[in-house]
């Protein structure tokens, strides 16, 4: 079934980011891996592509591009190779963008906004700590006035690009309030603010992009780099969660698609028996599982992105497409191993690095626990609901 979500425009660019991948991306992969990070020049290649700034405004450099659809497609195109990749540039793109674009001064954009679209800053955002992963109230990072800035004192863990972010977003504590109204958002830039930075964390999957932890000890932020207003952090935080976690489920999908896409050309060419894997039906079936649950949710996922396109996402519809794909990626995912036998435990074969990988998305951008949990509460569960609890709902 063709896909209708795209224009002429987002295809084009699509192939732009396909050369990039098949020109900058593909040759390194090994050496990325081993080195756990993606080396500055590759984010500066990505920079002249127009990868990282096609949605600043060109009077700061970018593409001025302000459509989700050419995130989609970046996203879609990373993930087919890794999905560390769609990780590390779907921070600047997908995540940090929204905050620098909508929260920030005009001042702060002629800061930040042309060395980000331009591959110089690689930015970063650190929410998460020891104890507090996807209950944000529970950070315990502090932010105290001190003369015309902030006091920064506290811990972040797993963050993204930590190792060599030239600009982080922080959330921290900074009013004595009721929860919602005490967390306030810093950009810290460590060449100003210098930071505690520990080595890149050893993960399961996604080895090529660096996750590290962070340590704020008495770190002087000026007051010139608060991001909105103080107080206000938690909501700036849920409110750009939907587009994280459609993110999420794009990144998800094309990860699934290329695994299956290998798996089908591999049981065509491996045999068994006499005969190759892909002529017993129980090959055939699993493979037309697989297909289906794709498609099926990849449905879902093409309407929450025009719903978002047109303003219109819920965080309720959000939480289905990332609960839905990254469920179904990993279900279909672990088939595809299956199908390669024990080659598919062997690094040499794209499918184990694609399972490792795949299965860290079912915890980051929040739990799949987590998403049930905001998807039960909308519905009406309540055998006799009273009057109130009929308004709530609505």
């Amino acid at each position: 079934m063709r896909r209708t979500i795209f224009e002429p425009e987002h295809e084009s660019y699509r192939e732009v980011v396909r050369e990039f991948v098949n020109r900058h991306l593909a040759p390194e992969m090994d050496r990325h891996r081993q080195e756990h990070s993606i080396d500055r020049q590759t984010w500066r290649r990505a920079g002249e592509f127009g990868l990282l700034g096609f949605f600043v405004p060109e009077e700061y450099g970018g593409g001025g591009a302000a459509d989700f659809r050419f995130n989609a497609v970046q996203g879609e195109e990373l993930s087919r190779l890794s999905y560390g990749d769609a990780s590390a540039f779907g921070i600047n793109t997908d995540i940090v963008a929204p905050y620098l674009l909508e929260l920030t001064t005009d001042e702060q954009k002629q800061r930040w906004l042309p060395s980000f679209a331009s591959g110089e800053t690689i930015a970063s955002i650190a929410i998460t700590e020891p104890g507090a992963g996807s209950d944000v109230l529970g950070i315990r990072t502090t932010a105290i006035r001190d003369g015309s800035g902030w006091v920064l004192n506290g811990a972040k863990t797993f963050i993204t690009n930590g190792s060599s972010a030239d600009l982080i977003i922080v959330a921290a504590k900074s009013e004595k309030a009721k929860p919602s109204r005490s967390i306030s958002l810093f950009v810290v830039e460590p060449e100003v603010s210098p930071i505690g930075r520990g080595t890149s964390l050893e993960k399961v999957g996604q080895t090529e992009v660096e996750t590290s932890e962070l340590f704020f000890d008495n770190v002087y932020v000026p007051e010139a780099n608060l991001l909105g207003e103080p107080g206000a952090g938690f909501g700036y935080l849920v409110q750009r969660l939907a587009q994280e976690r459609l993110s999420c489920a794009v990144a998800s999908l094309g990860h699934a698609r290329a695994a299956l896409d290998e798996t089908i050309e591999y049981v065509r060419q491996r045999t068994v028996f006499g005969q190759s894997i892909g002529d017993f039906q129980a090959t055939r079936f699993c493979l037309a599982d697989c297909r289906t649950m794709l498609d099926v949710t990849a449905a879902w996922v093409d309407r929450c992105i025009e719903a978002h396109v047109a303003a219109e996402l819920t965080p309720v519809d959000a939480a289905k497409a990332k609960l839905a794909a990254t469920e179904v990626q990993n279900k279909v995912i672990d088939h595809c191993l299956q199908l390669h036998g024990g080659y598919g435990y062997m690094h040499e074969y794209r499918i184990a690095q694609a399972w490792q990988d795949a299965r860290v998305t079912r915890i980051f951008g929040g739990t799949s626990e987590v998403m049930r949990e905001i998807i039960g509460r909308s519905l009406s569960l309540s055998a006799q609901p009273s009057q109130k609890g009929v308004r709530d709902a609505s």
